[in-house]
């Protein structure tokens, strides 16, 4: 019997055994205590912290960047948080690569069932000729650009709200994880529905990367 895939974001890997490989790739190509500056290693972590189940806390009150720790137990480093009010944190990348609560598997189709609202948002700034940021004003280009909920209600917030809605978490049936993707909802009615909430609630802005990844994630 085939494995099934894992995800790690928007990062698709064969199995959770090749994810695991992914990080533990990023956790020994920087020297002890070094900061992980490489962004495409930065943007995996952001990803994969995603996915702990205390990730808010772990988030506090922004990511300022990611560094190697030295081992807490046992022979082995890991990854600690620098947040951007100086305080720092570590979390363990095996639980985030544990199965993740249905919360968290529903969440993750709701980003999904709504880029195309985000991308939407994001072209038509593009044609407006407004690529800036909504925080600073510096402007922005293409490759260095994040759309973001940081003027309204976060992205959980919106999703808990719809999920009150209609009986919880549990009441939002996806499709079979044997099918590929990260699923869809299976009621097509109630995808409908929920893209119509977030397009009501969302208030979206342009932030660079950067500053974007300074903010709190959940």
């Amino acid at each position: 019997m085939a494995m099934p895939e894992f995800w790690i974001g928007h990062r698709r890997y064969r199995t959770k055994g090749e994810a695991k490989e992914a990080v533990r790739a990023v956790l020994y190509r920087y020297p002890m205590g070094s900061i992980v500056d490489q962004e495409g290693d930065h943007q995996l972590l952001l990803d994969l912290l995603d996915k702990h189940h205390e990730a808010e806390d772990k988030v506090g009150p922004g990511i300022d960047a990611f560094a190697i720790a030295p081992p807490q137990r046992g022979p082995y480093p890991g990854f600690e948080v620098l947040r951007t009010d100086g305080s720092r944190i570590d979390f363990s990348y095996q639980t985030c690569l544990s199965r993740p609560t249905y919360r968290q598997q529903v969440m993750n189709v709701m980003r999904d069932e709504v880029k195309t609202h985000v991308n939407t948002y994001f072209e038509a700034r593009k044609e407006a000729g407004s690529l800036t940021s909504d925080q600073s004003g510096v402007h922005l280009n293409s490759s260095n650009t994040a759309v973001s909920y940081f003027r309204g209600p976060s992205f959980v917030v919106i999703a808990e709200e719809f999920a009150g809605t209609v009986g919880g978490w549990e009441a939002i049936e996806m499709t079979p994880s044997t099918e590929p993707g990260l699923g869809r909802f299976r009621d097509r009615q109630l995808a409908q529905q929920w893209c119509s909430h977030h397009q009501e609630r969302a208030v979206l802005g342009l932030l660079s990367s950067q500053e974007n990844q300074r903010r709190p994630r959940r």
